[in-house]
Order: structure tokens, then C-alpha cells, then sequence
């Protein structure tokens, strides 16, 4: 099964790192964010993506075509202009990479990939969010249901303390807030049938909206509840968080 990746977003709640490259291509232990959700596919034998690029695309692009000169070291004999990579280091994926468009919504991107998945189920996530999901166990679900649409559904950590006040403001309780204090929300690592492309209209619309709204609403949404890690990296504190985790060899979305 394909696995669509949704990297084309101008990413601006993380201008600081956007300016210069599209959010995809922030790095996470050195290596961009989109490598390691691709990597926690691919420990569950999932080998083709589809990329969705859009802003700075050409990055992304050239990170693929030259994957192999970034991932390894690199021989340059000057006198006769040729070139050696020892030791290969080499990952078993085909990837597609698609022009979807500068301003384009994702119900969009997914229209425009529509002939790379045509006739067949596939997996669709973002470019910014990783997660210990079980694929296996995602796809199991999915494929028990009989519906359009399968999401991943995560309650995510809470960040800020919960204050119990009373009528004269005095502060009687504080906790931090937990898992179960959060509401369900959408973590990507979705699966559609091909009856998603009846959902998307003329593609101007956010895939979250109208699309997910009518399938919610005609019952062809189904949600995959994941109680392990999940974390978008949305801003600047979100990348050191991740940061952090690698560093200290806590990473849990590292299955591989």
C-alpha cells in the first residue's frame, strides 16, 4: 500500500525554520522530519510514498535525487572528475514526488495524486507529526469497517496546569493535566478507499473540512483511537521537544 504525505504548507507558526526551507525538511536529530515518518512506515514494510510538495518544493526534490550523497560519505577524485559513495547505505522505498501546487488545499493536493493511487486503497498523513501508531494494527481496523475513511485519533499530552478556582478566586486545586483531560483529535495516519476522491469537490477546500465534515456526517468516517505518542511539530518549541527526545534516546515514534 502507497502512503500519500502531504509536505506542500507554507508552515508559518514555524516561520523561523519556514523561511528557509518547507516544515518537512526541519530536522530532527539531524535529519528532516519527513525522513523519520518515512522511516516509521517503512519499519512496518511500507516502502512507497507519494509527496505532495508545494512551497520550496525544490528542496525536498533535491533531497531525494541526492539521498544517497547526503546519507553516506563521498570520494571526489578531482583528476578525472568521478565520484565514489563506499559503504551504501540504502532504503528499499520508491518515492513520488508531485507538484501539488504553492496555495493549494489539501483536498486539492490529494486530487492531484489521484492517478498515482487510482483504484486503491492508501494511507495519507501529514509532513510534521510523528507517532509510535501500529500500522499494522491501523490498517486491520480500517479494513474491518467497510468505510470511505479510517483517522487516527490521539488525545494529546496536556501542556498547562488545571486550576480548580472558587467564587473569590482562590485557587483550591492544581494539577498538571493528563492524556484523559484532552479532547480526541485528528493525528493524521489516515487510510481512505478510493470512494474519498466522490468527498473532495473541485479541491479548493481544506481536507479537514467539508470533506470530513460530509463523510462524519453520511457515517463513512471511522476513528482509530491511539493512546501512544503522537506530536505535531507546529512551532519552534515543538521541534525542541522532539529534539530533546532524540537526543536523550527517548524518541518514541522510533520503531525502526
Amino acid at each position: 500500500m502507497k502512503v500519500v504525505i502531504l509536505a506542500g504548507g507554507y508552515g508559518t507558526r514555524i516561520s523561523e525554520e519556514s523561511h528557509l526551507r518547507p516544515k518537512p525538511m526541519v530536522e530532527i536529530g539531524g535529519k528532516p522530519i519527513l525522513w523519520h515518518i518515512m522511516k516509521g512506515y517503512a519499519a512496518y514494510g511500507v516502502h512507497e510514498f507519494i509527496i505532495c510538495c508545494g512551497y520550496k518544493g525544490h528542496i525536498i526534490k533535491d533531497y531525494f535525487l541526492n539521498y544517497y550523497m547526503y546519507q553516506n560519505d563521498i570520494i571526489k577524485y578531482m583528476k578525472d572528475d568521478s565520484l565514489e559513495v563506499p559503504g551504501q547505505v540504502k532504503e528499499p522505498w520508491k518515492v513520488t514526488l508531485v507538484n501539488t501546487g504553492l496555495g493549494t488545499g489539501t483536498a486539492g493536493r490529494i486530487q492531484k495524486i489521484r492517478p498515482y493511487v487510482e483504484g486503491e486503497d492508501f494511507m495519507m498523513t501529514y509532513g510534521d507529526g510523528v507517532s509510535d501508531v501500529d500500522v499494522y494494527r491501523l490498517l486491520e481496523f480500517h479494513n474491518s469497517h467497510g468505510k470511505i475513511a479510517t483517522i487516527t485519533a490521539t488525545k494529546p499530552a496536556g501542556r498547562f496546569g488545571a486550576l480548580c478556582i472558587d467564587g473569590e478566586n482562590s485557587i483550591r486545586s492544581f494539577r498538571e493535566k493528563d492524556m484523559g483531560d484532552q479532547s480526541w483529535v485528528n493525528a493524521g495516519f489516515a487510510v481512505f478507499t478510493p470512494g474519498i476522491f466522490d468527498y473532495l469537490g473541485n479541491g479548493m477546500d481544506m481536507l479537514e473540512r467539508a470533506p470530513y465534515e460530509r463523510l462524519a456526517v453520511e457515517g463513512q468516517m471511522k476513528a482509530f483511537c491511539h493512546k501512544g505518542f503522537w506530536s505535531p511539530m507546529d512551532t519552534v518549541r515543538d521541534r525542541d521537544y522532539l529534539e530533546g527526545l532524540w537526543r536523550e534516546g527517548k524518541a518514541p515514534w522510533k520503531t525502526w
